[in-house]
């Protein structure tokens, strides 16, 4: 945020909302596979104001992992953070909560996801890295912009 017009973005809180990890055909699972497993995963952004210039921007993870038919794991992350706008122009608003939020949020969300890969047995899941910007023009052109309240 640049600081000659005063724009401030503040990162107040990081929390796990929710976590959720299954491994629903262990041990069977765990054991070698003849190939690597296909890997889905999805990230979905999304922001709601909880008072003057503060907003709750919640980064939302889901992956499976799939070998032939059969699913070795799936893990899902919401994590939000709690952070604090100031002097910013509304029409810059989307950019700064739903794309330089979530793009500081990410590696400790990414870092989340490894480490339950890895505690369930899996090789760590390293999420590459999103273009929360190029995620911000797919869910404009997809529907109509959020309200001043969800931003």
């Amino acid at each position: 945020m640049g600081q000659q017009t005063g724009q401030q973005l503040v990162i107040n809180a990081q929390y796990i909302k929710d976590l959720s990890f299954e491994n629903p055909r262990a041990p069977q699972s765990l054991m070698q596979q003849a190939a690597p497993p296909s890997v889905e995963i999805n990230i979905d952004v999304k922001a709601q104001s909880v008072g003057p210039e503060n907003y709750e921007v919640v980064l939302t993870l889901n992956a499976s992992a799939k070998a032939q038919n059969d699913v070795l794991f799936l893990v899902e992350l919401t994590y939000g953070a709690i952070v604090t706008v100031r002097n910013v122009a509304q029409d810059l608003m989307p950019q700064v909560v739903l794309v330089e939020t979530p793009r500081l949020m990410f590696p400790f969300a990414r870092n989340i996801i490894a480490e339950t890969t890895r505690d369930g047995g899996f090789p760590p899941l390293m999420i590459n890295p999103v273009d929360f910007a190029e995620l911000l023009r797919r869910n404009q052109a997809a529907g109509p912009m959020p309200s001043a309240d969800t931003v």
